[in-house]
């Protein structure tokens, strides 16, 4: 994804707070071709676990999820933040804090759409403290599925998410990583793992 690493490098912004804006390319406005390239670099990646769903929450992480399950043929169902009156109960719910929204965010997942019959793998946007893939966890626990692997487009491995999250014994794939960012040196981006 060298494509993906040099589009960061040009128009990633580091905003104070230790935020990387890339609303260019993953969380505002998408560039079709790029977004597709993440799908089939996921689907690669995670097809021989053989999942049957993909899982991802609004909004950001719908595009690269939804690249992936066209190129793998599986369903991708998202995480709702704000539950439906349509919704079915049982829902299964958690809690995730959400850095860019400043606060707690409850997420729902219909049980029509997720249940012990499921392998699973999460698409996101971004991979920092692990907080995001430990509540959609506790979703996918709840419903009996199995949790297959975690993919995100962006790591920012010096937040340590990777390690918060090794008890899970699930394969991690990023497709680029922020290895350092400050005002001074700039966007320090390489290829994810």
């Amino acid at each position: 994804m060298q494509a993906l690493v040099d589009a960061i490098r040009a128009q990633g912004v580091i905003l104070p707070g230790g935020f990387l804006k890339v609303d260019g390319l993953v969380n505002h406005q998408l560039l079709p071709a790029l977004t597709r390239e993440m799908g089939e670099h996921f689907a690669a990646y995670f097809a021989p676990l053989k999942p049957n769903k993909i899982l991802t929450i609004e909004v950001s992480g719908i595009a690269p999820a939804l690249a992936t399950s066209l190129v793998m043929g599986i369903p991708m169902v998202y995480a709702r933040k704000k539950k439906p009156i349509t919704m079915k109960e049982p829902a299964y719910t958690a809690q995730s804090i959400s850095r860019t929204k400043g606060g707690v965010v409850d997420l729902f997942v219909s049980s029509e759409f997720l249940g012990p019959d499921d392998r699973v793998i999460v698409i996101d946007d971004f991979l920092a403290s692990g907080g995001t893939l430990r509540s959609l966890n506790t979703i996918i626990e709840a419903s009996g599925a199995e949790l297959l692997g975690l993919g995100c487009v962006i790591e920012k491995g010096f937040e340590e998410g990777r390690l918060k999250l090794a008890d899970l014994k699930i394969p991690i794939h990023t497709l680029a990583n922020i290895v350092r960012m400050s005002e001074e040196e700039g966007i320090v981006v390489e290829l994810g793992q």
